[in-house]
Parts: structure tokens; C-alpha cells; sequence
């Protein structure tokens, strides 16, 4: 898993909550985010959209117009939470949206989801 996020207090919560189940690559940036994606492909993305004076939508755009990134599953997590976020997510191409605070037993479940689906959708070839 790949976490985009600028705040280190989220980014030490998340991976507490998930070390034993994923392992968690984290950027702080867009920019190093797009540089990480280049050289490996996580299972999942999980982003927050605002990122300093970045965007997790932006990101997700980008991503949406990169077929190389077709199998990519989104997950943005923020504490934006009304209805206008949730969609202009969504609109921007994010899989799925979990708001903070959040608990951490339905965050890791909402991943894993993520990661069934995905192999539901592409399964490997042998």
C-alpha cells in the first residue's frame, strides 16, 4: 500500500493500524508520489486530498489518465466529509472515501475489500 499524506501523526496511525495486515510505503507529496508509483505499483492507494498545498484529486486525475494506473484502487481518506467532497472524490476517480476520524477495524476492512475486488476483477494469470 501506498499512503499520500503530509501529516506524520495520521501517517504513524495508519500504519499502526495496518502493519500487520499491509505493508505501508508513505509519501508526503504528490510529486514523490507519482516518482514511488513509477518504479512499483501498490496494491492500493490510500490518499488524503488536501496534501499542503497539493491535491489528492489532482492525484487521482492524473492517475485515471494513465492507463497505466487502470488497476489501481483509491481510497481517499480526509477529513472532508460533506456530500460535495464525497462526489467531486468520486467524480475525480477515487474507489473509495473513508472519512477521519475513522476507526481503525473499519478502515482495514475497507482495504482489504479493495484488494478482493481488484484480484475479483484482474486475476492473475498462471
Amino acid at each position: 500500500m501506498l499512503l499520500v499524506d503530509d501529516d506524520p501523526e495520521t501517517c504513524d496511525r495508519i500504519a499502526q493500524v495496518l502493519e500487520d495486515d499491509f505493508l505501508l510505503h508513505h509519501v508526503s507529496t504528490v510529486t514523490e508520489a507519482k516518482r514511488f508509483l513509477r518504479e512499483q505499483m501498490p496494491d492500493v492507494l490510500i490518499c488524503e486530498m488536501v496534501i499542503g498545498r497539493e491535491s489528492g484529486l489532482e492525484l487521482c486525475r492524473f492517475l485515471r489518465g494513465d492507463a497505466t494506473f487502470d488497476r489501481l484502487p483509491v481510497l481517499l481518506l480526509t477529513s472532508l466529509a460533506t456530500l460535495s467532497d464525497k462526489v467531486a472524490g468520486f467524480e475525480a476517480g477515487a474507489d473509495d472515501y473513508v472519512v477521519k476520524p475513522y476507526d481503525a477495524h473499519h478502515l482495514a476492512a475497507r482495504l482489504r475489500l479493495l484488494v478482493r475486488v481488484k484480484l475479483l476483477q484482474y486475476p492473475t494469470e498462471d
